[in-house]
């Protein structure tokens, strides 16, 4: 069952032409993007907004109406499981102007993530992904500091296959604002300094993929002393865009001791782009138990013609 409460009382909202419901009272329902900064910093589950201040929301038009950017959340935990991946396997899944980033020739990176978004502007929702890591689409060669950045997981490009979603107005905003493949389903994140459980159901109401594992030891940080960024490519209209998302780690940590991890995979979208992607093994697994997010609008982007 999805993670938000049945009962909840909610109202309807535009979002370019469709009609979805949020919940009555909620931050979207007061704020409509535009927050009051001071009233969320008195809310107990949001340790500081002054990540927040130093980004400056602006109104831009967009697929879902005129919209502020960018989308502020404010109490954030995600959990992410790498694994290695045949370069062919991951080629056969990727648009032919993005490349797979390799670790070694042959062998790229793909993922598994979830998050818990527990305050945010488009209110409490959770989320999975099964994404693929791919080369900058500045670069024409991989370098070693996007290997090196992007397996600390502090500066990424990715090519997101499932985005699965507990949230309409969440579904709405990201398919048709972001061109992401997302769709509203059953998705319980749970993530806190002992243990980590995912669950995603599949149409049925049975078992997409499930996950379990104990949280590796976190580690706190000051507010802006660890800053992090994923960069994501979308086609939105037949033309590139790239979606970039900020992260404000405040605690988090990272094992490469992956053998008590349970990772279960069902029938459903994101059990079959995960298999398809042929993983072979595991090799990091990270926990953010707390941070901040901005997720900006989409931009046109140049990808150029791959050449291998």
């Amino acid at each position: 069952m999805p993670s938000t409460p049945q009962d909840q009382d909610t109202v309807e909202v535009d979002l370019g032409g469709r009609e979805v419901t949020v919940p009555k009272g909620g931050l979207y329902d007061r704020y409509r993007m535009n927050p009051d900064l001071d009233a969320i910093a008195r809310d107990p589950r949001v340790s500081g907004v002054d990540f927040f201040r130093q980004l400056p929301k602006t109104k831009v038009d967009s697929p879902i109406g005129p919209t502020l950017t960018p989308n502020f959340y404010y109490t954030v935990s995600t959990a992410r499981l790498t694994m290695l991946a045949p370069s062919r396997a991951i080629r056969a899944r990727l648009p032919e102007e993005l490349a797979p980033l390799e670790l070694v020739p042959g062998l790229g990176l793909v993922s598994v993530m979830f998050f818990r978004y527990e305050v945010c502007d488009i209110d409490f929702y959770t989320e999975a992904s099964v994404g693929i890591a791919v080369k900058p689409a500045r670069h024409g060669k991989l370098g070693f500091f996007d290997l090196v950045t992007g397996l600390k997981n502090e500066h990424l490009d990715s090519y997101v296959l499932s985005l699965p979603v507990s949230s309409e107005i969440a579904q709405v905003r990201g398919h048709d604002g972001y061109g992401f493949p997302k769709w509203v389903t059953g998705l319980d994140v749970d993530i806190d300094d002992r243990r980590t459980t995912a669950r995603v159901a599949d149409d049925a109401g049975g078992v997409d993929l499930a996950f379990s594992a104990a949280t590796p030891a976190q580690r706190a940080y000051v507010s802006g002393e660890r800053v992090g960024s994923l960069t994501s490519y979308t086609k939105i209209n037949g033309g590139w865009h790239s979606t970039l998302n900020q992260t404000n780690v405040l605690n988090a940590g990272t094992t490469r001791n992956t053998r008590g991890v349970t990772l279960q995979l069902g029938e459903g979208r994101m059990s079959d782009d995960l298999r398809s992607l042929k993983p072979k093994r595991t090799v990091q697994f990270d926990v953010m138990t707390e941070g901040q997010a901005a997720l900006h609008m989409p931009v046109p982007t140049s990808v150029p013609p791959r050449n291998t």
